[in-house]
């Protein structure tokens, strides 16, 4: 791989990873919820996670989808469900709990890893990043090259979105400010949906 075929794939990887979409929004709403150190579990479970569907899809599995349309269409229907049921779960947390330490109970990490092969978001990154960036004179190293630049952006990524809910917990630790916060973040997360129902 080029030197400049690294650096855009870098700034693919870096653009995907800290822009909105069902995994940051539910890292904001861990940070404020459950705060920062709480929300590490998530955050690496997300790398984890994306790290093993990169893998998947660059070793094969996307040509698998595209071969059975139908496995498509269940992993489609599987991942949008779960997602609504998160936005519905975020959505109606509603108090900090003493100490600031919320009632709820943060994703896990293996709660985190898994969704990732369900999240819609995550599979557009993964095929894509393939599709741009594998080179079919090395394959078997550029998905490695392509996994591993992922893995090195993506955790401290999607760590911002949980910084920027530890920030905002003062702000919300009104009870009627962290409702309504808590009731935006679950529509944004299930407005997630729509690039996936088009």
């Amino acid at each position: 791989m080029s030197y400049d075929a690294f650096l855009a794939l870098l700034v693919y990887a870096f653009v995907t990873s800290i822009t909105p979409g069902p995994n940051n929004f539910m890292l904001l709403a861990s940070g404020v919820n459950f705060g920062f150190v709480k929300t590490i579990p998530h955050m690496l479970g997300i790398g984890f996670g994306f790290l093993s569907l990169l893998l998947g899809v660059g070793f094969g599995l996307g040509a698998v989808l595209t071969a059975f349309p139908a496995l498509h269409l269940v992993l489609k229907i599987a991942g949008g469900a779960y997602l609504l049921y998160l936005a519905w779960r975020i959505a109606m947390s509603r108090s900090l709990g003493k100490d600031g330490e919320s009632k709820g109970q943060p994703m896990t990490f293996l709660e985190a890893s898994a969704f990732q092969w369900i999240n819609p978001k995550a599979w557009v990154m993964a095929v894509t990043a393939m599709a741009l960036y594998t080179s079919t004179e090395a394959p078997f190293l550029s998905v490695l090259i392509i996994s591993g630049a992922f893995a090195v952006v993506n955790v401290p990524s999607v760590s911002c979105w949980a910084g920027f809910g530890m920030a905002l917990r003062g702000f919300l630790a009104d009870p009627v400010r962290l409702k309504w916060f808590n009731i935006a973040m679950g529509v944004l997360l299930a407005a997630t949906l729509w690039p996936m129902l088009k």
